[in-house]
C-alpha cells in the first residue's frame, strides 16, 4: 500500500542510528546466504532490522534476524517476531471467497451487483459490470483509494474506504487491463460479510486462521492500535535522508480486507503452504486462483496475478506462489513452491524505492533456491 501517511503525528523521533547486524540463528549463520542477504537489506538499504522463516523441502524450519528490533533501547530483534503483514492480507480474503464459490455461494463470473446491489457507483463504474473474479484479479478498473487517504489518522469503517474511491473516475473499463487497486479487496471483503452475516475478521479466523493452525495470525479489532505478541518497531522516514520515527502503534482500519493483518514468517510460510498443499481450497477453485495474468509493473520481471495469488519466477528454476505486503512500518514478501519449500521476509521500515524492493524479493529467491 501507498497512502500518503504524515503518520509522524505523535511519534517519537529517533536519530539517524545505524544498527548492527545480528542473527538469532548459530555461529555458522553469518556464512549462510540467506542471513547475508538479511544482513544486506540492514547494511546497504537501511532496514533497522530485517527478519527472516525459511522452510525446506523436508519441512526444517530455521529463523534469521539482523539489525536492532528498538533503535530507542538498542533491543535485540525478536526471532520470529509479529508484524504488520499489508497485502498478504489479500490473499486470506481470496481463499474466503473461493471457499464460499466451492460452497455454492458465490458465483466468481456474477457481477458485484449480484452481492451489493447498486452499491458500486461512480463515474465510470458500474457494479453490474465488474465481476467478482475481476475483483480478485485486479482487473475492475476500480480507483486504488490508498491513493486518496491523505494524513487524516483516525479509525476507517468499510464503507467509508470505498466512498473515497468512489469519488474518482473509473481508471479503466472492467477486464480492459490489469492494475493493482485495493479497493478491489474492500469490496471483496464486503461480498463476505453480506453472504456470510458475519464480520470478515471472523471468517478469516474461522476458515484460515483455526484450519491451518496460525497461532501467531489475528486481524486487529476495532481501535487496536497495537501488537499483541513480540515485535520488532516500525519506523517511518518522512524523506530519504530525514529521521526515522516509531510508528509501531497505529490504527489499521485504513488497510481492513486491503492490508489489516498482523502475523509472523512462520505463519505466513504455514499459509501458503497448507494452501498449495490443498489444505484450504478444494481443487477447482485453487486452480482458478492460480490462474493468472501478467502483472510484471508491480511484482517485478516474469511475476503474474492470480485471485490474491502472486506467481514468480525463481532464478533456481520452477515458480514461487506468494504474495507481499507493505504498510507503514513493515515491509513483507513471501513464497512457496508446490514441492513444500517456503520462505517469508520482513524489514521495519515501508519500501518506497525500487532497488530496496527487489533486494527484499531476492532475499526471498535467496531462501528458496539454497
Amino acid at each position: 500500500m501507498s497512502a500518503a501517511v504524515a503518520l509522524a503525528i505523535g511519534a517519537m523521533t529517533l536519530g539517524a542510528l545505524t544498527p548492527p547486524a545480528s542473527a538469532a540463528t548459530s555461529a555458522s549463520a553469518g556464512r549462510d546466504a540467506v542471513q547475508q542477504a538479511l544482513n544486506t537489506l540492514v547494511r546497504d538499504d537501511g532496514m533497522p532490522a530485517a527478519l527472516a522463516s525459511v522452510k525446506d523441502r523436508n519441512g526444517h524450519t530455521r529463523t534469521y534476524t539482523a539489525g536492532v528490533g528498538d533503535l530507542a533501547t538498542h533491543a535485540p530483534v525478536p526471532v520470529d517476531g509479529q508484524v504488520r503483514i499489508g497485502s498478504n492480507t489479500k490473499t486470506f480474503v481470496a481463499v474466503v471467497v473461493l471457499q464460499l464459490v466451492g460452497e455454492g455461494k458465490i458465483a466468481l463470473d456474477d457481477d458485484v451487483d449480484t452481492y451489493l446491489p447498486g452499491l458500486v457507483r461512480g463515474k465510470g463504474i458500474d457494479g453490474r459490470r465488474i465481476t467478482v473474479r475481476q475483483l480478485l484479479q485486479q482487473t475492475s478498473g476500480l480507483p486504488n483509494y490508498t491513493n486518496y487517504l491523505g494524513d487524516d489518522v483516525r479509525y476507517y469503517t468499510p464503507r467509508e474506504l470505498l466512498a473515497t474511491a468512489l469519488r474518482h473516475p473509473a481508471d479503466f473499463d472492467p477486464g480492459e487491463k490489469w492494475a493493482y487497486s485495493n479497493t478491489n479487496y474492500i469490496v471483496a471483503g464486503l461480498i463476505v460479510q453480506k453472504i456470510t452475516g458475519r464480520p470478515l475478521a471472523k471468517e478469516i479466523d474461522r476458515r484460515i486462521i483455526k484450519r491451518a493452525g496460525l497461532r501467531h495470525t489475528y486481524f486487529p479489532a476495532p481501535g487496536d492500535a497495537s501488537i499483541r505478541e513480540p515485535h520488532p518497531h516500525g519506523y517511518y522516514r518522512e524523506s530519504a535522508d530525514g529521521p526515522l520515527h516509531d510508528i509501531t502503534e497505529i490504527d489499521p482500519s485504513w488497510g481492513w480486507a486491503a492490508g489489516q493483518l498482523i502475523s509472523t514468517d512462520s505463519d505466513l510460510n504455514r499459509f501458503f503452504g497448507a494452501l498449495l498443499a490443498g489444505r484450504l481450497l478444494p481443487p477447482a477453485q485453487l486452480a482458478q486462483m492460480r490462474s493468472t495474468v501478467p502483472a510484471e509493473a508491480t511484482f517485478g520481471p516474469g511475476a503474474r496475478y492470480g485471485l490474491g495469488l502472486v506467481s514468480r519466477p525463481l532464478p533456481c528454476g520452477g515458480l514461487s506462489w506468494g504474495h507481499g505486503g507493505s504498510f507503514p512500518g513493515y515491509e513483507t514478501r513471501s513464497g512457496a513452491t508446490d514441492d513444500g519449500r517456503a520462505a517469508s521476509v520482513a524489514v521495519t521500515m515501508q519500501l518506497t524505492d525500487e532497488a530496496s524492493r527487489r533486494n527484499l524479493e531476492r532475499a526471498v529467491d535467496t531462501a528458496l533456491c539454497r
